[in-house]
């Protein structure tokens, strides 16, 4: 009787032991899954970045949808070929209107001009050639030959060329402006370009960490 007795109380005694060791370990998981949480939710905030557009602050409501419309820079390109500045005033940069306008209308002034004297040379030239010699190169301080009559319609033509060249690469680069500007809109920029060092001081992890905000 006494023998049975003494087994059962060895018998408690480890069982309890036993669970005390299962409980003891499972708080000891626990409390290293709560360190390892607030340590990767530290790692998380140091490493956090703010939204570098600052768009609520930096940005009207308007120019904000552009930047979410994936499709803003094909928009911008399409209205500069349809009207040159348009697309530029779509996306907000209307002060290059004038410079767009100013660039096309010089080239297309220059063809202009070159154009008429071309066709003053030629029709004089012509003239000529079937027996008037009443034109107005007859009546300057130095008059000028049938075969000059021919070079200056040659010379006034190449200018008139250049300028019309001139003319379609000012509306092509109007048109890549805006596609680029409209790029440039929704490229994630920060004004706040920094360099700010992270001191870490941990039992187990110690280094430094090096934070670069663009």
């Amino acid at each position: 009787m006494k023998l049975r007795t003494l087994l059962t109380l060895c018998f408690l005694v480890v069982s309890f032991s036993i669970y005390a060791q299962e409980e003891e370990s499972k708080k000891n998981i626990k409390g290293e899954k709560v360190k390892k949480s607030k340590k990767n939710k530290q790692e998380k905030d140091a490493f956090a970045v703010p939204d570098s557009l600052g768009s609520e602050s930096k940005y009207s409501t308007r120019i904000q949808r552009l930047i979410a419309d994936p499709l803003t820079p094909s928009k911008a390109a399409f209205y500069s070929a349809i009207i040159p500045g348009l697309g530029q005033a779509y996306i907000g940069k209307a002060w290059k209107v004038p410079i767009v306008f100013a660039a096309m209308g010089a080239s297309l002034y220059y063809y202009d001009l070159n154009n008429k004297e071309m066709n003053k040379y030629r029709t004089a030239y012509k003239r000529r050639l079937n027996g008037f010699f009443d034109d107005e190169f007859l009546e300057t301080d130095i008059p000028i030959t049938t075969d000059q009559l021919l070079l200056g319609m040659e010379f006034h033509k190449n200018y008139r060329d250049i300028a019309m060249v001139l003319a379609a690469a000012a509306y092509m680069l109007n048109i890549l402006d805006a596609n680029v500007s409209a790029h440039l809109l929704q490229f994630n920029i920060n004004d706040d370009l920094s360099v700010s060092p992270n001191f870490i001081f941990d039992t187990e992890q110690t280094g430094i960490r090096v934070a670069v905000k663009f």
